[in-house]
């Protein structure tokens, strides 16, 4: 296990980051999976790292900081100050942030003071942010299980954590001799797959799906699909997400019209919403409704300005690893990369050509969505049906029963 686990770390550092002797290196993290970020730690100095931050989070004390503490008080805690991200991202430095699900944790805590607390914290890094946006940062978002994730996703194992850290290892192919290169083959795969997307510059999608899934949403002109492989304004090819499945790219803000249906649990700040909907229309949500959750989904969308509208169309096969995996991880690094999915709030300025280099108001002039947040939900099903309609009115079919048609494979 721990030699899969060194492996897993050196192929993020490696592959994933793009690592380089002397580049600070940032890691956000649980502190229950400190063990692993050892581990990354060791391979990091290996390769020549003289400088690392370690921005570390232990749950249970801030969900006792978040139960017994006023909005004000808690603003004086480590937990919710990042101006360290934006001093790091000023350095160079490469950024790794380890996802661990705690679920349910947050539970009893009001969705208001944590939705509160989520905005004021990405309000102290909003120069990381516009860093990362510009891609200017190498950065990687990969997976760690706690003990309790894997509880929930394991349920009647005498092991899960071992389970699900074979799983994650299966996904990534971590097991394989190697997996650079099936990576590689596999990035190369999904830009393909982009650049057919954008030689049609469909100007408006319709999604149809047997759960009443029943939606249009434009395109602006001139914009891009994206894979997961990020090309950095310094010419360095990073994999922010790591596994990725998808291709995506940014809507006009205000575009959408018609309904959409989860068919997904959303792990939302350690609370769980799910079988929910979202009715648009000129782009923004009017009404909506969960069976599990309604009221964490009201305060998720009234958190900040714009997370009523989407930023982000993503693509993704049926037929694919996490999906035929038939598990549901409560994490949406896996779950948005087993179903085609939307996402509420900002958009990517990659996705639209020159886009890295217009300031936000040039952005918005062309109907790219700006928000603080950024949240993904998924709604691909085996029997999604989605068609691309082009700038002459041709309805081109992209998706059919789940899947990408044969012109799009």
């Amino acid at each position: 296990m721990n030699e899969l686990k060194t492996k897993y770390a050196n192929i993020i550092l490696n592959s994933c980051l793009k690592l380089k002797a002397n580049q600070p290196l940032f890691i956000s993290a649980n502190s229950l999976v400190s063990d692993f970020v050892r581990i990354v730690a060791e391979e990091a100095y290996k390769i020549g790292v003289k400088e690392i931050y370690f921005d570390i989070t232990d749950p249970y004390l801030k969900h006792d900081a978040l139960k017994n503490l006023s909005q004000s008080q808690l603003q004086n805690m480590q937990y919710w100050h990042k101006e360290k991200w934006n001093e790091y991202a000023k350095k160079g430095a490469a950024f790794l942030m380890l996802a661990s699900e705690m679920p349910g944790l947050m539970r009893d805590i009001p969705v208001t003071k944590i939705n509160e607390m989520t905005t004021y914290s990405l309000k102290t890094r909003s120069e990381f942010d516009d860093l990362r946006n510009q891609s200017k940062v190498p950065w990687c978002i990969a997976a760690v299980p706690t003990l309790e994730w894997a509880k929930l996703i394991f349920p009647q194992s005498s092991n899960p954590l071992n389970d699900l850290w074979n799983k994650i290892f299966e996904i990534c192919l971590i097991n394989k001799s190697n997996p650079v290169k099936l990576w590689d083959s596999k990035i190369e795969k999904l830009n393909n797959r982009c650049q057919k997307l954008n030689n049609y510059q469909f100007k408006k999608l319709h999604y149809q799906n047997s759960l009443g899934t029943d939606f249009y949403i434009s395109l602006p002109k001139n914009h891009l699909w994206a894979s997961g492989r990020e090309l950095l304004q310094n010419g360095e090819s990073i994999l922010v997400n790591f596994p990725t499945e998808e291709v995506f790219t940014s809507p006009t803000s205000n575009s959408a019209e018609g309904i959409v249906y989860s068919s997904k649990p959303l792990a939302y700040q350690d609370n769980i919403i799910d079988e929910f909907w979202f009715q648009f229309k000129e782009g923004k949500v009017i009404s909506y409704g969960a069976k599990v959750g309604e009221e964490n989904l009201k305060e998720l969308l009234n958190s900040c300005p714009n997370i009523n509208r989407l930023g982000e169309i993503a693509l993704v096969e049926n037929d694919s690893p996490i999906s035929n995996s038939q598990l549901i991880f409560y994490e949406t690094l896996f779950d948005e990369n087993a179903s085609c999915h939307l996402a509420l709030g900002d958009s990517f300025s990659e996705c639209l050509a020159g886009g890295l280099k217009m300031t936000k108001e040039e952005l918005a002039q062309n109907n790219l969505n700006s928000c603080l947040n950024h949240v993904d939900f998924m709604i691909g099903t085996n029997d999604l049906k989605i068609t691309g309609i082009t700038n002459d009115n041709q309805k081109i079919i992209i998706f059919n029963n789940g899947n990408f048609t044969e012109e799009f494979k």
